[in-house]
């Protein structure tokens, strides 16, 4: 309110009268006084000049020189010059005259220089770059400061609008000129909206240019040959080709064929040869055929002796016993000797090298010399000489029959050395195959003894093979009165397939996982068993890896389908028409397996239930939720599992919303936690029939699986075993029940679906 009248009042024309005229210090917040007297240098002194007056505001006539440049500001974030120009400076191209006295041939020198502005901290650093012979220490001129100008402006400091090209500056007393500056302080500046001046030219040096004139006049008397080998080493250093090389040493005494293996350096054009030498070839290993040098193309008749062949010819000029020995070097090079060596370019694979007088012949190289060669000279054509005949082949080892002492492999292993070491298992394969969460890589079949015995031909077992290491077990499911104890018939092992002899050289086969499925018959340790069914886990792991199980793959099944004659496809055309008086397109799995076990094209029962399975309906079959709570129960009881209240806490503590639900996820955790002692597939049935969503009611799901307080009733053996060993053979868990026997027509025998009249099509 107060600030509306105000503005009302301040429109008008007022009486100068107290409370009737706008305040400057209205809004104001700082009061301060300004600290008028310092201490400088340990002295007591008066700076009132230079600070402000109340609350920071200038006093009249007063103006404060900034201390550091002033930038203007711009769009973007509001960081501090000292962030924003970080590692950044402006360049500028300098010179200074120097007077040279007691000299004779100089009496000023030109010294250029190099002058640096930091933007972050308006610091100025002058560098002075160094020359060869000047005899002045150069370097870093002025390190790197806050320079003050001048007198009278003593008191201040260069900052970024002292600077322009073609004007001098005064650094310390020493006048520079600065004549040019680089590209990025050129456009900085221009940004600034500085004007920039026109670069100017440095003056020429009467010394240096003196100096010039003389080192182009002289000719020195020992003249210097560069010979620039570092080029050629940075760039091939380490890179060395190999070639593979022939010696026919024959026609000498006790002469052989001699391999060899030529290393040329790039980084020096030398050559070093080392010899193969085979086992047992009588010969002593010496390190090296040829050390490493470089290798002429013409070896001299006689071999120069030391200090014949130098790189230079010292011409002798006189010698007296007064004033020494003179030496000059002839720049003629007329006693030089010219040898030629081998280059990269001679060397091809085909083709011969001299060293020293022996003929060797490049018979092959690696793949970096062909790249090399591809590369640089555009050779194509790496074909290897054969030099030798192919190798004999080795005779066969024959290892002594089996003994009967441990297994076969142990066996083995002690022929193969004098010590005998264990035999290797597949660790691969074990630690791919091996159980993994819920994939126990484990196939479990349903299967019953073929025998004459009634006794024993109502006994149910279930074969395991492990795909970890391809181990079969049996186990015999308990029944009622039936006169036999269930439970394991056969340890874990690996079991050897029949009619093999047992005394023999080569190991002996055993059963693996392509030979179990639906229908094979297996005899283990003499005992024949029928596979009649196997559980679902089995089915979809052969299904899915129908590349290692060809029973379970659909393509070659559909491909035996297709090779059955004409006559018979009408046939099956019109017992599939007449199954189906509905004309739905499905038959019952009874029927289809049937008609597909009558025909003659070598389908199995376990190809059967596959197509079955491809072309059928499955249902999941439901579980009854009290046989199930029932069943954990009795899992519950026979553990002594007594963690139900604990639990109860438990979950009541993770609900922080008092909801009485909880995620499946982190259901699951505390059941976990406290190691519930259930089945996963159980643990999982109960879990889902509780879900409503995503969460559980844990109230009633701890309440179901009670068995201290609400006990359900005794359940059978079977219903235990059910879930304990995870295998559904007798419903199956997602059971065959209708075939749609018009995708297998149209698929595989190019009919029609069926949608015509069955009599029709029958007399058709």
């Amino acid at each position: 309110m107060k600030k509306t009248c105000f503005k009302y009042y301040t429109a008008m024309a007022l009486p100068f009268l107290p409370g009737n005229y706008p305040s400057k210090q209205l809004g104001k917040e700082r009061f301060h006084k300004s600290q008028h007297f310092d201490f400088s240098n340990g002295v007591p002194m008066l700076a009132g000049s230079e600070k402000p007056g109340i609350g920071g505001e200038l006093l009249v006539g007063q103006k404060i020189k900034p201390k550091y440049s002033v930038y203007p500001k711009g769009d973007g974030s509001a960081l501090p010059s000292w962030v924003t120009f970080d590692k950044q400076a402006l360049c500028f191209d300098a010179y200074f005259q120097e007077a040279v006295l007691d000299a004779r041939d100089e009496t000023y020198r030109i010294r250029k220089c190099k002058i640096f502005f930091y933007l972050e901290d308006d610091t100025i650093q002058v560098v002075e770059p160094e020359y060869k012979n000047s005899g002045i220490p150069q370097g870093i001129f002025i390190r790197r400061q806050r320079v003050p100008l001048p007198p009278p402006d003593d008191d201040q400091f260069y900052n970024i609008f002292h600077f322009n090209i073609n004007q001098q500056m005064v650094l310390y007393s020493r006048t520079f000129t600065v004549t040019n500056c680089d590209a990025f302080t050129r456009s900085f500046l221009t940004k600034l909206g500085l004007r920039l001046n026109n670069p100017a030219s440095v003056p020429d040096d009467p010394y240096c240019s003196l100096r010039e004139q003389i080192e182009k006049s002289m000719k020195p008397l020992r003249p210097y040959e560069r010979r620039d080998t570092l080029k050629q080493f940075l760039d091939h250093d380490r890179k060395v080709l190999r070639f593979s090389c022939f010696w026919d040493d024959t026609e000498s005494v006790f002469g052989d064929p001699r391999e060899l293996v030529l290393h040329y350096y790039l980084a020096d054009d030398t050559i070093e040869i080392l010899e193969i030498i085979p086992p047992n070839a009588g010969r002593d290993t010496v390190p090296k055929f040829l050390r490493r040098s470089k290798l002429p193309k013409c070896p001299l008749a006689q071999m120069k002796q030391p200090g014949q062949i130098t790189d230079r010819t010292v011409l002798n000029v006189f010698a007296s016993s007064s004033q020494g020995k003179r030496h000059i070097l002839d720049s003629l090079n007329t006693g030089a000797v010219q040898d030629e060596f081998y280059k990269d370019c001679d060397l091809t694979v085909g083709g011969e090298v001299n060293v020293w007088g022996r003929r060797v012949i490049i018979t092959d190289c690696d793949q970096f010399t062909k790249d090399y060669y591809r590369s640089k000279y555009g050779i194509e054509d790496f074909t290897p000489v054969q030099y030798k005949a192919p190798p004999a082949p080795k005779p066969p080892r024959l290892v002594p029959p089996y003994n009967g002492f441990g297994s076969e492999e142990d066996s083995l292993s002690s022929c193969q050395g004098l010590l005998p070491k264990p035999p290797q298992k597949d660790f691969l394969k074990f630690m791919e195959k091996d159980r993994c969460g819920l994939d126990s890589n484990v196939l479990n079949f349903r299967a019953k003894m073929v025998t004459s015995d009634p006794v024993d031909r109502d006994r149910v077992f279930i074969i395991s093979f492990y795909l970890s290491d391809d181990s079969i077990s049996v186990f015999e499911r308990p029944q009622r009165n039936s006169g036999v104890l269930g439970g394991k018939f056969l340890e874990r092992g690996r079991v050897k397939k029949p009619g093999q002899e047992l005394f023999k050289s080569e190991l002996s086969e055993y059963f693996t996982a392509q030979d179990l499925y639906v229908g094979a018959t297996l005899c283990l340790n003499n005992k024949n068993f029928q596979l009649l069914d196997a559980d679902e886990y089995t089915l979809n792991y052969m299904e899915q890896h129908a590349e290692e199980f060809p029973k379970a793959n659909v393509g070659n099944i559909l491909s035996k389908l297709r090779s059955v004659p004409e006559e018979k496809q009408s046939e099956i055309r019109k017992f599939l028409t007449l199954s189906d008086p509905g004309n739905s397109g499905f038959i019952p799995y009874e029927s289809f397996r049937g008609l597909l076990s009558g025909l003659d094209c070598g389908l199995s029962e376990h190809e059967v239930l596959v197509l079955g399975r491809h072309l059928s309906e499955r249902e999941q079959p439901e579980v009854d939720v009290g046989l199930m709570l029932a069943v954990a129960q009795d899992f519950l009881r026979k553990k002594h599992f007594e963690e139900l209240p604990h639990m109860a806490r438990a979950f009541m503590h993770s609900d922080r919303h008092k909801t009485g639900r909880l995620s499946t996820k982190e259901t699951r955790t505390i059941c976990k936690a406290f190691k519930l002692p259930l089945p996963e597939n159980l643990l999982g049935g109960l879990l889902s029939k509780f879900a409503e969503g995503d969460e559980i009611d844990y109230h009633a799901f701890l309440a179901g699986i009670n068995w201290m307080e609400q006990l359900a009733p005794p359940v059978m053996p079977e219903d235990s075993l059910k879930f304990e060993v995870n295998a559904r053979f007798d419903a199956g868990e997602a059971a065959v029940k209708n075939v749609n026997y018009s995708s297998l027509l149209e698929d595989v025998f190019s009919f029609p679906s069926n949608s015509a009249d069955p009599t029709t099509t029958a007399s058709t």
